[in-house]
């Protein structure tokens, strides 16, 4: 007879019910999804997930959270190799990016759906703008350092992310085929730096 998985302690249950929740996402989508199911999965009562998350909203919320605070972690880590100059910190964000979004396709989506959620928590309101702001400090320091063209940022960053979420989306989503894909990444980084780059024109 099969025993059932030990219950997860307190400080445990509500990592362990995101990481479940998770899989159920990659592999059957946001419908699949059921607190019942979570709590069934992990052998603790149907109720124990009620500690953590009120209900399924919040269950979405706090994974859209984690997965904007993972993204921008892995951006922020991209910079330590990336030395001094701003295009290669650029480019090296542009790969984090991207990467990330390659890894966690269904998370993408379900990230980039449900900021604009009424029920949204002001945390996951503020972390959607990390990454972004991110790349924005970069331009900032690339005019400063004369390897990004003057101007207003907006002007500049909103060609940039078009371009990055695109490019994204279009590869997350399985819409390349796989020889362009292979070298598309490349081609979209030399496109953005030639945009950004001081004698581009507006």
């Amino acid at each position: 007879m099969q025993t059932r998985p030990r219950p997860y302690h307190h400080g445990d249950l509500r990592a362990a019910l995101l990481a479940r929740a998770e899989e159920t996402l990659r592999e059957k989508g946001t419908a699949a999804l059921s607190l019942r199911e979570l709590a069934r999965d992990l052998g603790v009562s149907h109720n124990a997930p009620s500690r953590h998350f009120k209900d399924k909203q919040a269950l979405l919320d706090a994974l859209a959270l984690s997965g904007y605070e993972r993204m921008t972690d892995a951006m922020l880590a991209s910079q330590a190799d990336a030395g001094e100059s701003c295009r290669k910190k650029l480019e090296a964000v542009v790969r984090a990016y991207v990467g990330f979004c390659l890894d966690n396709a269904a998370l993408l989506d379900l990230m980039y759906s449900i900021k604009h959620d009424p029920q949204a928590s002001a945390a996951l309101l503020e972390a959607t703008g990390h990454w972004s702001e991110l790349i924005e400090q970069l331009m900032l320091e690339g005019q400063r350092q004369g390897e990004v063209r003057e101007g207003p940022l907006d002007s500049i960053g909103i060609p940039v992310f078009a371009t990055l979420h695109g490019y994204a989306d279009l590869a997350a989503t399985g819409m390349l085929a796989p020889e362009v894909a292979e070298h598309g990444l490349d081609e979209v980084i030399a496109f953005i730096l030639r945009g950004v780059a001081p004698d581009a024109r507006p």
